[in-house]
């Protein structure tokens, strides 16, 4: 992931960036308004996706919108001006032949749409039609709020969403709907269309967003574009981030245990929740927390052999997701049942390893460097997707984080690796929390075991 070098074309205004290693298939550029602009030009497929993005997602929300962000991203894909119903809306899909999503994330909010080649401008209209005139009507409303909240059920079926989600609550405390993506059934439920405009009216400008696109599209047709249909769209005379400042994580002052009981756990599930670093404050540290995750899921790392190759557990994890506020650290393990003490103690006990000059090879460090590159690589092969993952470092970091992704995985050494243990794992307070059925808690005195970890 390298550095950017911006475009200027005709009325767009120009940018300053560092220059670097941009992909030369990258062009980049803003409107007045403040829109800022990503083509990706690929000429492979006679397809463009487009896509708006929006720094707007969980870490605006207070607890009275918790998850209204996500059902704001239904309501995207309903009855705007242009397209007073529902009915009208889905008739221009199918003329355009357009297949569209969008996501919700922690710091983004997404809606793509992918088409023809020959009709980017219909599409691009189509967007703007979208994200500048929605009319939030109350009885789609009242249909979308059931559709969003099945979702959130559908979650509450996988036992390993509801112990997260629990370790979630004690892991940020009274900031928890800032890190809660999926929602708050009783907010989604009794939403309204009022609480879509202050959504609307807090962050859908232009200067809060990003316009995407990529495929068999060239870059200066797109600016031109652009410039048409979105040059009108009005900015905001503030910043949303100051009006609205998003908190900061509450550190944890101790340590947490939990049990949490339900029917549908067939296995135990054992999950331990860190305060991780974030690309604002010390982002060299999202890089090494990458790579150590690589060399722990090797099957030759000494993790495997301590926690899998030992038999106390059948699955063992330790990752890191990349956030502007606050990155969540988790351990997720599947003990052996009648083990969960022991399998507990040992992954608690791999963190000090972490520090051991033989706890990786070198060969094992330069192997999770070349996964993470591989892997970089390998996503950006359809393009489509690709601008997915471009426009997330977009919204959490920026772009440059992306562009330069490759080369600064590569850099990390053993001395940066211990550093983030150091600062982030070593001694630091977590949350552990154990997901079981009640035979299970009962057989593996699962309550007495969080109470030996208190003391």
């Amino acid at each position: 992931m390298r550095i950017l070098l911006w475009v200027v074309s005709g009325m767009l205004a120009s940018l300053c960036c560092t220059a670097g290693n941009l992909p030369d298939n990258f062009f980049v550029s803003k409107l007045d308004n403040g829109l800022e602009l990503l083509v990706i030009e690929d000429s492979s497929v006679p397809l463009a996706t487009i896509e708006i993005v929006v720094r707007n997602g969980a870490y605006t929300e207070t607890p009275e919108y918790d998850g209204l962000s996500h059902l704001y991203e239904h309501m995207f894909f309903k009855a705007n001006e242009v397209y007073p119903s529902q009915e009208q809306y889905m008739a221009r899909v199918q003329e355009l032949g357009i297949v569209f999503n969008g996501t919700t994330s922690n710091e983004r909010v997404n809606y793509f749409m992918t088409l023809s080649s020959e009709k980017l401008r219909e599409g691009m209209q189509f967007i703007d039609d979208a994200i500048e005139h929605p009319l939030f009507l109350k009885e789609e409303m009242e249909k979308e709020n059931l559709v969003v909240d099945a979702e959130f059920q559908r979650n509450e079926s996988d036992s390993q969403f509801l112990l997260y989600d629990a370790m979630q609550k004690r892991l940020w405390g009274e900031h928890y709907s800032r890190k809660n993506t999926i929602g708050d059934h009783q907010i989604i439920k009794s939403a309204t269309p009022e609480k879509m405009r202050e959504i609307q009216s807090r962050y859908y400008y232009p200067n809060n967003s990003l316009l995407a696109v990529a495929g068999d599209v060239n870059h200066e047709e797109v600016f031109r574009l652009a410039e048409e249909i979105y040059g009108e769209w009005q900015p905001c005379d503030f910043d949303p981030f100051e009006k609205w400042p998003i908190p900061e994580m509450v550190p944890l002052e101790k340590s947490q245990y939990f049990v949490e009981e339900s029917s549908i756990a067939p296995t135990p599930i054992l999950m331990i929740g860190y305060h991780g670093p974030d690309v604002r404050n010390d982002v060299k540290a999202t890089y090494a927390a990458d790579v150590l995750s690589l060399v722990l899921s090797q099957k030759t790392s000494k993790f495997h052999a301590d926690m899998i190759e030992s038999g106390l557990a059948t699955y063992a994890d330790l990752s890191y997701y990349t956030c502007k506020y606050t990155g969540p650290i988790t351990m997720t393990l599947v003990p052996d049942p009648g083990r969960v003490e022991e399998s507990a103690k040992r992954l608690l006990g791999q963190i000090e390893q972490m520090l051991d000059d033989d706890y990786f090879t070198d060969e094992q460090l330069e192997t999770a460097k070349k996964l993470l590159v591989i892997s970089d690589a390998y996503g950006s092969e359809k393009t489509s997707d690709h601008l997915h993952t471009v426009t997330f470092w977009w919204a959490s970091a920026d772009i440059d984080y992306y562009t330069g992704y490759a080369e600064n995985v590569q850099k990390v050494t053993r001395e940066d690796i211990k550093q983030y243990v150091k600062k982030y794992l070593l001694d630091k307070p977590y949350v552990l929390g154990v997901f079981a059925t009640a035979e299970q808690r009962e057989s593996s005195k699962l309550d007495a075991l969080m109470k030996s970890f208190s003391n």
